[in-house]
């Protein structure tokens, strides 16, 4: 192995000095909403699963769906999925080779963030 000075290297950036970038959260929130709606999905199978079983395990199933928390995993699952639709909408553009530059990407980026947010007020408003 090779004599190697690792006293001179520079040190990857610490938190209290790297700043956030917009794209680096998008690709973070991309990731948690696709996760996020894996969850939702299996709540909503175990609901009609327990809706085939039985009469009282399907009261169980719907009690906890109907509950504020499954109330919250629901609404955060609206907001992931417009999330994910726009974010979807944003990767076509960048596959056709625009809005790579930095300042585009970041307008692009607080536009699917700014967007989600207010097509999920608008869907719970509607519904």
């Amino acid at each position: 192995m090779a004599d190697v000075n690792r006293g001179n290297r520079p040190l990857s950036p610490h938190l209290q000095i790297y700043r956030w970038q917009v794209p680096m959260l998008t690709s973070i929130l991309t990731r948690i909403s696709g996760n996020a709606l894996v969850v939702a999905a299996a709540l909503i199978v175990w609901w009609l699963l327990a809706a085939a079983t039985s009469e009282s395990y399907f009261a169980v199933a719907d009690a906890v769906l109907r509950s504020w928390l499954g109330k919250l995993v629901f609404l955060g699952s609206i907001w992931a999925i417009w999330y994910h639709f726009l974010a979807g909408l944003r990767h076509l553009y960048y596959d056709s080779g625009r809005g790579l530059d930095i300042p585009t990407a970041e307008k692009l980026g607080w536009g699917c963030i700014i967007g989600s947010v207010v097509l999920t007020l608008l869907t719970v408003i509607i519904l």
